[in-house]
Parts: C-alpha cells; structure tokens; sequence
C-alpha cells in the first residue's frame, strides 16, 4: 500500500521528515518497506533554470545552428542551439551544464561543455520534450513571464515533489488501508487532531432524476448509499488529481472515475460510478444472479457467475460484480452526462468467495474483503459529489438514497488493568491508557478500581477482544519503550525432545552437500493435473486451496516428486543436465478426520555421474549409485535393519520400498518415463521419498568419529550362486547376523546370471571384511567366521558355494 506524505499533511499537521514518519509508523505496527521520491515531472527539473537570450547569430559552420550568449541568472553562457525559433530577447528554458534531463522518449543524458563545429556551447535551450513535459520538439519554449533569469524552472512549471510511503499492511489492519487511516495512528502516536474536509457545502441541487435502489441481499449488503449526478463533462483531470494518483502508482482514466479512486485511497471507501442512462428501468437491484450467467466486465472479458456473487443489477441484469468489478455495459466513457455514484458496505466473506472465485483482486475488493466502515458511505458520497461538482460540472439531481436497516454497534469490551500490566510487561499510569484509547478512538463508557470497559467503533475489525485492546495501548506506548527483565524466562506446555532436529538436518545436509548434492526448496502448492495423472495419488486426499491464485498453484502437493522434477526441467533447459538435488519439504493429504502433514527428504539424481574427461568416457548414473547414497545416509544416522521390498508401480519404472520395521520408510527407484514428461523431463530420473518424520524419530543421532584400529583388516571373497528372487538385502542382514562383530562389512564386486548357471539362478561375488579392534586376527579365526557364513547361507538361502 503507497501513502503520499504529501497527502498524509492534509489529514494531520507533521513537520516531521519521512524517515522519521517512517520510523513512527513501523514502531506501531504498519510497517514501512521503503520510501520513494515522486516528482511530477521526471527529475525535477533539477539544474534547469528561466534564462533569456541576449544574443543570437548564425553559426559560422553550420546553415540551421544558431549561436547564442544566456543570461541564466548567475552567468551569461555560449549555447549553440539548433531550434529554428531562437532569437534576441526570448524567455527561454535553461538546461545548465552538469544537469540531467529526462526526455519523454529515449535515455535520461547530462548536459557538458561542447564544442559544436568548432563552436563552444555550456548548457542547452529546452523544447518540451527534452524536458519531459509535453511531446512537442518542433522549436524550444518561449515563455510568456516577468520572472527573473535564474529562478527554477521546477517554479515556474509547478513541479510536485511527494515522498511516497511503502507500506506492508497486514491482513488485520484493514482500518489503516487509506491516508485517514494511517493520519489516525499518527494521531494517537504524536497526539495531534486530524483533520476531515468538510462536505457541509453538499447540497441536492432538485430531484428530477431519482433512481431507487431494492435490496433483495441485505445480509450480504448491510448498507447500500446512491445518489445522481447529472449534466457532467467527462474528460480528464486536473493536473494535482492526476499527480495523486500517479504517486500511487495509479494511471489517471478520467475525472469521475479518477475521483472515485481518489476516495478510496483517501479514506478507504471504494465508490462505483455507473452511467445513469444504461441503467435499464432506472432502478438499481442488490441481488445474486444465478450459477452460470455470464457477465462481460471491464477487462472485456466474459465470466460465468457462480451463483454466490453478489452482483449490482438493473432490470434486464447485472451491472456490476459488487465491491469487485464494473461490468462493460455500465462503466463510465467519453459519452457519459450523468451518473449514479454508489457507496456501499458489503459482508467481507460475499466479497471474498466472489474475487477469489473468479481470480480478481481490486482496490475495492482489497478492502471490502477484510472490512469497510460501514459509517463511511454516506460521507465518502457527499465528498465525492462534491469533487465531481467542483471538476466535472453538473448538479446534483437526487435526494441520497441510504439503505442501512440494522446500523452496526460498536464493540463493547472488559479489559482489566491488572491484565494490561501483566501482558505489556510493565506498569503503565491510567492517564495514558485514558489518553492512548481516546485518541484511537476508543471510548471509555465504564470504570471500576479494577477493570475498564470500551466502547470500539466497528471499523476497528481486528479490535474484538481484550488482549486486542492490550495491543493498541502496546504499539502507541512502544515495544521499544517496556524494558527487558535482568533474568529472562518463559514457560511452556510441551516438553521439549532431546534430539535438535533441525541440528539433525542440516548436519545431513552438509553430508549430501559433501556428496556433490544441491539443496532445493519449491513451491507447497502445485497443479492438480499431477495427482489425476499419478497413478499412485488419490485425487481425494488433495488438499485444495479456496483462494488460489492460479489452477496451478491449486493443491497442496501430496508428494515431492514433481516439484522435483519442474527444477530438473529448469536446469535441463538450460544444458544443466547432470543434476544431483535433495529437499527437505512437507507434504499434505486429506484424512478421514483433518489433514495428514508429514515432513520428507526427497533425492533426485539424473544424467552422468561425472562430466565427461579424456581419462575416462562419461558414464551415466545407475539405480544402485542413488541407493548408494541412501544406504549412506542410513549408516550416518544409526538406521539399521531396513527390509527391502521390489516394487514395478507407479511412480517407478522399478524400484524398491523400504521398510522400518512395520512402517513404510520411503521408495527409491527410476521414475515412469510418463510422469517424467508430465513435467517435461526427457531423460532418466532415479528418485527417493523418505520420510524424514520417521527417519528423525529413529535416528540415535549421526555417527560419531572413533580412532583407527590398531590391528588390520582382513578380507575374504565368497561366490554364491543362488535363487533369482533372493536380494542382496537379504544376504546383507544374514550375513551381518551370522558374522558376529568381527564382520565390519560387505561388498559386492560381480554379479552374472546367463547360460553358465541354471536357469532361475544368479552368482553373487561378495567381499566379506573382517576385523578385531582389539587383536590382530588369526587364521583359525577367520576359517572358523567365513564356515559359519557359508553354512548359514547354505541353510536360510540355498545357496551354493562356488570353489
């Protein structure tokens, strides 16, 4: 949101500069991202002064250049001018040497000392577009003025300087969303009057064009404010209208809508001006129109109405999408002579089913959706009539309509003192609390020794509690201002787990970092089109978001796949393809009672394992590098006895599930060459889901680094040939069991399977290490070890020993 500082003085006196208005404001709560100089002309005109010309001859060198010497007020400088229009005694636009213009077309340039054809020239006579105020470049300006040489050019043309405020409101504080509403918190923090311009000047000028208005939707339009204004010119407007709006960075359409837009930013009461004659019937109808109607808006564009808008309607249909968007038919032209100008307050949750539903986010809806004042209408309308009166000429042909049934209440609430005290961290005199409620406008309508109770204007939507009232009197007094206890401390509810998780994870990070794995971090949100087109995700469990901002942002992701896979195809787009990625991410599903979240560690690897050398041609990466990595991973955090379960399902080609005891660990596999291209990847991906809540939980916390034995290593090579079916997991677990704590570790070096060996069977060639940490091992030893791995593979696999 953008407040002109310029306009902020209207409201409040401030002789403070913009940093230090900044600084007030972030201190309470609305917090200013950035300041920005606006200038209605680009530049200022900075370093551009009124001259005149004392002399003007011919160039000697050149047919259509003239030579002239400038009175600029402190010096009399050489110009060499090529303007046809140049000579003796002119008035004319200095641009002096060293100063920057900013011509309406073409880059920003300085002015230097030149020689042209051989002519020395110290500044530059101006036409209207080397300095940015019109288009014209058909000779320079020749002003009409008795103002000395040397004034300022910024003088002469009334250049506006504004200082614009950034703000980030928060969704709360929709009463702060207008130049009334921040004048309002400087009230209270520089306790000081605001000022409202005064609408008593607002008269009806007769009655001759009334339009009625009809409520059908009372509880979606609680109040409903009109009147006509008739006879008017619509054209564009005055120069300081236009200049508000640009420091906005709003484009200026015309006078009547421009007001309009001046009102909302102004007091943050959006206004809608309809053509009176295309109102069909002369009768305006708040109502819902039925699912599907279609409604040409002012983009030009047709929607279909889901039946839950509440829509401004004339006899033969809609005119308006209420509080959102004008329709095409009604809108203000070039053509218009009069208007029906409407003020309204509207339920925030009408107006935010309809701008979410059809992808529209307004000024008005902006506001309307987190809560308008519903006593603003009326004022906001007489200020505008006014304004249109004063600019766009007509009269005022109608008596104000105002429909507004059930006036609402201000909030009343208790707030004890001891309360007060307690949550702002200090004892606060009762005088400020009185001074600092009274001028948020917060009244005191009761007291005892003990409690307070306040009455709210309704406006204030985010002030309906106790603790809110808390907050008012804490942000006007200063978080800056309660000072900080000698011995810190805080309580908590839930117990605090032994392991840091976060710790946890980035020390894993660092070891897939260490593995030459980059970390990635994507979008929650993702396109439904995903789950539909899986194969192994239910559409049922999408999380759904109500106010999504496109169809592909609209679910929440039930896996870290292809998100994933939307980062590989960036990279492979742009010749990246040797890719190693990991993320931590959650995700989300729908459950029979609430929503399941659980956190993951994805890994992606694609394309060749190293780039490509004269030592050694390029190799691409296999299944067992990326289970590898995953085998590793297991290792460092003290995972052990993973079980292992093939899988040829979506989203693998093949694959494998592990297993943590009874609990699903994650799947590791070649993704499905289909899914790959639903993301537009055109080259194979190996993936891993894990759940990383389960590993985290399990986990006895990474591995610590332990001396070198003393003694040496000895290794043993074992043949097996054994069933297809039997997997390398398998013989793992049996052999880690069978061998005791001398067996450090096992390695396959070859695996074959052809016409050599039987038919359903595969020979594994296994190095098996061997190791005492406290004894060198003997022959006897390590004999005894390898009979009693060869025997327990003999018995539980059926395998047969290769000599």
């Amino acid at each position: 949101m953008k407040i002109s500082i310029n306009r902020l003085k209207d409201f409040i006196q401030l002789e403070h500069s913009p940093e230090e208005i900044a600084d007030l404001l972030t201190g309470s709560g609305l917090e200013v991202e950035g300041i920005e100089l606006f200038e209605s002309i680009k530049g200022g005109l900075e370093g551009v002064v009124i001259g005149e010309v004392l002399t003007c001859e011919k160039h000697p060198n050149a047919d259509k250049l003239s030579i002239t010497t400038v009175d600029t007020g402190e010096a009399v400088v050489p110009i060499v001018c090529g303007a046809p229009n140049v000579s003796k005694g002119q008035k004319v636009v200095v641009a002096k040497e060293g100063c920057m213009l900013y011509p309406v077309t073409g880059e920003p340039f300085e002015i230097k000392k030149a020689k042209i054809r051989g002519e020395v020239s110290q500044g530059m006579i101006c036409a209207e577009d080397e300095i940015g105020i019109g288009e014209s470049h058909a000779g320079i300006m020749v002003l009409d003025t008795d103002l000395p040489n040397g004034t300022p050019a910024a003088e002469y043309f009334k250049v506006i300087r504004d200082h614009v405020l950034e703000i980030g409101l928060t969704p709360n504080r929709a009463d702060a969303a207008s130049h009334l509403g921040v004048a309002r918190d400087l009230k209270a923090l520089l306790k000081r009057e605001t000022c409202l311009p005064s609408v008593e000047e607002f008269k009806v000028d007769n009655t001759s064009r009334n339009i009625p208005v009809k409520i059908e939707s009372a509880e979606d339009c609680p109040r409903y404010a009109g009147l006509t204004i008739s006879n008017i010119k619509v054209g564009p407007s005055p120069e300081w209208l236009q200049n508000y709006l640009r420091a906005l960075d709003l484009e200026p359409i015309n006078n009547i809508v421009d007001i309009t837009n001046f009102i909302l930013h102004d007091l943050g009461q959006p206004l809608h001006a309809f053509d009176a004659d295309k109102i069909s019937g002369g009768k305006i109808i708040v109502k819902k129109l039925p699912k599907g109607y279609p409604f040409v808006t002012l983009d030009d564009k047709e929607r279909k109405l889901s039946g839950e808008e509440l829509m401004i309607c004339d006899e033969k249909g809609g005119l308006c999408i209420a509080g959102i968007f004008g329709g095409k038919g009604s809108g203000v032209s070039d053509e218009t002579t009069s208007v029906f100008l409407e003020s309204a307050y509207f339920s925030p949750d009408v107006i935010r089913k309809g701008a979410q539903h059809h992808g529209l986010k307004t000024d008005a809806s902006f506001r309307f959706e987190r809560g308008t004042d519903p006593n603003m209408p009326v004022y906001a309308l007489k200020r505008a009539a006014i304004l249109i009166k004063e600019i766009a000429g007509g009269e005022i042909t109608s008596e104000i309509s105002d429909f507004y049934p059930n006036p609402v209440a201000d909030f009343e609430i208790k707030v004890s003192y001891a309360n007060i005290h307690r949550l702002i961290g200090k004892e606060i005199s009762r005088e400020e609390i009185k001074t600092t409620l009274e001028n948020l406008d917060i009244r005191y309508i009761g007291e005892t020794e003990k409690n307070i109770t306040v009455a709210v204007k309704p406006y204030r939507v985010d002030v309906t509690r106790e603790a809110d009232v808390i907050e008012e009197v804490l942000r006007i007094h200063g978080f800056d201002n309660v000072p900080l206890s000698e011995n810190l401390n805080s309580d908590y509810l839930a117990e605090h787990p032994s392991k840091d998780l976060n710790k946890l994870q980035y020390k894993l990070s660092e070891v897939l970092s260490g593995l030459g794995y980059f970390e990635i971090i994507t979008n929650s949100l993702t396109k439904p089109i995903y789950v539909e087109k899986s194969g192994f995700l239910n559409p049922e469990n999408n999380v759904e978001i109500l106010n999504k901002l496109s169809e592909d942002l609209g679910v929440m992701r039930q896996t870290l796949l292809f998100s994933g896979l939307e980062v590989l195809a960036h990279n492979i787009n742009r010749r990246q393809k040797d890719l190693k990625l990991f993320e931590f991410g959650t995700t989300y599903q729908k459950a029979s009672e609430g929503y399941n979240e659980e956190k993951k560690l994805a890994i992606f690897l694609t394309g060749d394992k190293a780039a490509e050398s004269w030592l050694e041609p390029s190799k691409q990466v296999a299944f067992p590098d990326l289970y590898a990595v995953i085998d590793l991973l297991c290792d460092k955090l003290g995972i052990e006895n993973t079980d292992v379960e093939i899988i040829h399902n979506a989203p693998f080609d093949y694959g494998l599930k592990l297993k943590l005891g009874t609990k699903d660990l994650g799947y590791i596999g070649v993704v499905n060459e289909k899914l790959c291209k639903l993301a537009e990847v055109k080259q194979e991906v190996l993936y891993a889901e894990l759940s990383w809540d389960l590993l985290s939980k399990k986990s006895k916390g990474l591995k610590k680094y332990a001396d070198i034995s003393k003694f040496p290593e000895v290794r043993r090579d074992l043949s097996l040939v054994i069933d297809k079916e039997v997997t390398f997991d398998q013989i793992k677990k049996i052999a880690l069991k069978s061998g005791g704590k001398l067996l450090q570790r096992i390695g396959v070096f070859d695996v074959y399977q052809g016409e050599k060996i039987e038919s359903g069977k595969k020979a594994y060639a296994l190095s098996f290490y061997l190791q005492d940490k406290e004894q060198t091992l003997t022959d006897k030893i390590i004999d005894k070890t390898m009979g009693r791995l060869i025997s327990t593979f003999e018995n539980e696999v059926g395998a047969l020993i290769r000599k």
